[in-house]
């Protein structure tokens, strides 16, 4: 469970949800983690006391990652308090549900903004401190929508097909640098977003009962948890995945295995 001690890990979004797990596994691997939020810090505190409670450390640090200052600020964190930074999680998302017709354009640019834009100006500042280490790892949290759409979510499913496209960008450019960069695709999981979906298309149905019906559509009968993401992440941060770079590797209970098929 230490096969991370000695390294520096930055997270985005790691107040709730698939950040915060994944943050929680680094801590537990033995690395010290910067926990970035936006908003209250009530979860990212939560999060930190995990990684110190498994014999960690944690910084937190409140970064409006869309900013390129804020990118460039969140870098220089982990150096001056840590030394170095070796990991990138670039997991900071959000999702608005509207057809096509109905999304604004503020609303869409946004969305770009948050998830795909974010990730670039992260890497930006975030590859060359890697360099100076001599490699690094970074893994993106795309997502199932990147593959195959639903209705309704037209900003987010571009966002995350862009995702996978800047992923093995990524990785070419710098596969010389020893920096390896691979993406990760949920399904349905059991997060605080997830429950807002369910109460988006089911409003006034138990928010149990609607993601139980999501889990019923994944050919495992349930939808996961954040802690099978997250060891999914560590494996690709770990020397046990160096010879992974720019792929995309599903954790969806074999949904995409399974499209349009009754």
């Amino acid at each position: 469970m230490q096969q991370l001690r000695g390294k520096v890990a930055i997270v985005t979004g790691a107040s709730s949800g698939i950040g915060q797990g994944i943050a929680k596994r680094l801590g537990l691997g033995g690395a010290k983690v910067i926990v970035d939020y936006v908003g209250s810090p009530e979860g990212a505190e939560e999060t930190a006391r995990a990684i110190t409670d498994a014999g960690s450390d944690a910084e937190i640090f409140q970064a409006d990652v869309t900013n390129t200052d804020a990118n460039r600020a969140l870098v220089d964190a982990a150096w001056s308090r840590f030394g170095s930074a070796d990991i990138l999680v670039n997991n900071a998302g959000m999702e608005k549900k509207s057809d096509f017709w109905d999304t604004a354009e503020a609303d869409y640019d946004k969305v770009m903004a948050v998830n795909l834009g974010s990730v670039f100006l992260t890497a930006h500042f975030g590859i060359p401190e890697m360099k100076k280490r001599g490699g690094g790892s970074i893994v993106i949290v795309a997502s199932v929508q990147g593959h195959a759409c639903q209705r309704g979510v037209v900003a987010y499913a571009a966002s995350k097909g862009g995702l996978l496209s800047l992923t093995r960008a990524l990785a070419l450019d710098h596969a010389a640098d020893k920096v390896r960069v691979n993406s990760v695709s949920p399904g349905s999981i059991r997060t605080p977003m997830l429950e807002m979906s369910a109460g988006h298309f089911s409003p006034g149905e138990p928010v149990d009962a609607v993601v139980a019906r999501f889990g019923a559509a994944h050919p495992l009968g349930r939808v996961g948890t954040v802690e099978e993401v997250a060891e999914l992440a560590a494996f690709l941060f770990s020397d046990r995945s160096a010879f992974c770079t720019g792929g995309d590797y599903l954790v969806d209970g074999g949904l995409l295995a399974g499209i349009g098929v009754q």
